[in-house]
């Protein structure tokens, strides 16, 4: 009989992809960008299963029960800002359905000892559910440090990059082994107070929070704010997110549960 390593090898999980709500053909819809979905397929050696969010967040645990793990995408839409205790107006688009389900999302993950991954919006979902804040670039410093200026094409959108600064002995560090990346950057909303139970494992320009990782959660917990989905075949650092991930969901951790070190 194979060993369990050969066993483990075999096993593709399954990756829970979450959707967003969108209007198709004047109808609301869920949708997923295929780049998601693909990246899960190619990189991660894994099958991705769309999670749609139309639905009561207390079928959140039910659906993490079938999951070897979670990956919460990228959007347009910004995560409304009484979410995370503030007064502040929101800023369309607006997604309350993914904001209801994402949350419930995470924190069945966490409580079940599944892996669940952020990328961009993921990042920021993750922080907002893990008790941290946000803020708005738009209004401090300015959009153009983190996104291309209106207008841009899809390419030019993003082929916008920045270096960012990894913090050593961290996890982004430890399947990187790099001190500096340069990094795409597409999003107008940060951390803003990073949640006690995640540690930054990297900064950009402004010192804006681009990777966060959770200290002592049962499974990792792992988010960075650019998009390694994007065109990743000639990015060593994007590849090794997918790599990852397909590793954490089948449950081989990388580091181990609660190793991670703050900065």
């Amino acid at each position: 009989m194979p060993g369990k390593s050969s066993q483990l090898r075999q096993h593709r999980p399954v990756i829970g992809v979450i959707a967003c709500g969108r209007a198709v053909e004047g109808e609301p819809a869920q949708a997923v960008k295929h780049r998601y979905l693909e990246a899960v397929e190619r990189f991660a050696d894994s099958v991705p299963l769309i999670v749609p969010t139309n639905q009561s967040p207390d079928n959140a645990a039910v659906i993490v029960a079938h999951l070897d793990a979670i990956l919460l995408t990228g959007s347009n839409s910004n995560i409304a800002p009484h979410r995370y205790g503030s007064d502040l107006p929101g800023i369309e688009p607006r997604d309350d359905g993914r904001d209801d389900f994402g949350q419930a999302l995470i924190r069945a993950a966490i409580k079940s000892a599944k892996p669940a991954f952020g990328i961009c919006r993921g990042l920021q979902e993750i922080n907002v559910a893990m008790g941290g804040t946000l803020k708005d670039l738009r209004a401090s410093i300015g959009p153009d440090v983190h996104h291309a200026p209106p207008g841009a094409s899809l390419g030019e959108t993003f082929g916008f990059t920045h270096p960012i600064d990894v913090v050593p002995n961290g996890t982004l560090h430890r399947f990187t082994l790099s001190d500096r990346l340069v990094v795409n950057s597409v999003h107008y909303q940060a951390v803003d107070r990073l949640a006690e139970s995640l540690v930054a494992n990297a900064t950009g320009p402004e010192g804006v929070v681009e990777a966060v990782a959770a200290s002592a959660t049962a499974a990792p917990v792992f988010a960075v704010q650019w998009h390694p989905e994007w065109q990743p075949q000639d990015r060593p650092h994007d590849l090794a997110f997918w790599h990852y991930l397909g590793e954490a969901a089948r449950a081989t951790y990388m580091p181990a549960p609660g190793a991670e070190t703050a900065a």
